[in-house]
């Protein structure tokens, strides 16, 4: 059974208590519930940390296996460049990282309208909640190697 690689960054291992009305009020639980719903023929390996060079050490791992990742890099996501330079890693191996966000960064604070991990992503989906989890799992199964 292949593995789809679902990692978080900082703070959302709190969902469904830390802001509902910006991140719902799901947890990191039911999120894996939906996803394993949806990808029965997948193996759902979802992961939160809050640890940067630990997020860092899963990005490198799927570098060298070629899982697909989809990623929410939480806070990180604006100005990690060490994050950015791991997603690089995967996506110049020929893997998939799709930058995910449950809410729309855009229409936030301004320091949330930049990403450093975009330009080097296979793709970005955010403002849905948890579909945009859903969407990038839809199209890992589709387009994934």
């Amino acid at each position: 059974m292949a593995t789809v690689l679902v990692l978080n960054g900082p703070n959302l291992g709190r969902l469904g208590t830390r802001e509902p009305d910006v991140y719902g009020a799901g947890t990191l639980d039911d999120l894996r519930a939906v996803l394993r719903e949806d990808a029965p023929d997948l193996e759902i390996d979802l992961r939160q940390t809050d640890t940067e060079g630990e997020l860092l050490g899963w990005l490198h791992g799927a570098a060298d296996s070629g899982e697909p990742v989809i990623l929410n890099a939480g806070a990180w996501t604006h100005y990690s460049y060490a994050l950015r330079d791991a997603v690089s890693l995967v996506t110049k191996a020929g893997g998939t990282v799709i930058e995910v966000h449950l809410s729309n960064p855009h229409a936030r604070e301004e320091f949330r309208h930049t990403s450093v991990i975009s330009a080097v992503s296979t793709g970005v989906i955010a403002g849905f909640g948890f579909e945009s989890y859903r969407m990038a799992l839809a199209f890992i199964r589709r387009n994934a190697r």
